[in-house]
């Protein structure tokens, strides 16, 4: 198997309200939409969002409502700056902050927000994570030397 991540599925409570989020909230664009599901293009890979039930029907896994989410999708832009404004507008519009960004001890800075189901977002900076000018990952640097 390809080290290659090409779609990450979320089974949300509210396929409407996860729209309203992220069309509203974050401005994205759905690339495929139907009643049952959409799709948003991020960078090379995409994320959709499908009925939680309906997704672990599919799979064949039982369906627990109260399973807990143990999980961050990550946003990496290249600047500080561009970090607080975007946290700033995010706030404007009413998405909740989890973690306001703070430096970290290797030289990210990077917070939390979350959706309205819950689903935390890592949004930051992180000089390990070279961005192309497209804002895609090139690749992630040696972090052995972090180890705590």
């Amino acid at each position: 198997m390809e080290q290659r991540l090409s779609i990450i599925t979320i089974g949300v409570d509210s396929l409407p309200a996860i729209r309203d989020f992220y069309e509203n909230k974050f401005g994205w664009k759905p690339v495929a939409v139907n009643k049952d599901i959409v799709f948003y293009q991020t960078g090379g890979s995409l994320i959709s969002f499908f009925p939680a039930k309906v997704l672990m029907d599919d799979a064949k896994v039982p369906f627990s409502p109260t399973t807990t989410r143990h999980y961050a999708l990550a946003q990496i832009l290249p600047t500080e700056q561009e970090v607080d404004a975007l946290y700033a507008e995010l706030e404007q519009k009413g998405v909740t902050i989890v973690k306001r960004p703070v430096k970290t001890f290797f030289g990210a800075y990077t917070g939390y927000v979350q959706d309205v189901e819950g689903n935390l977002w890592d949004i930051g900076t992180n000089p390990l994570i070279p961005l192309d000018k497209n804002g895609n990952v090139i690749r992630h640097e040696d972090i052995s030397h972090l180890e705590q």
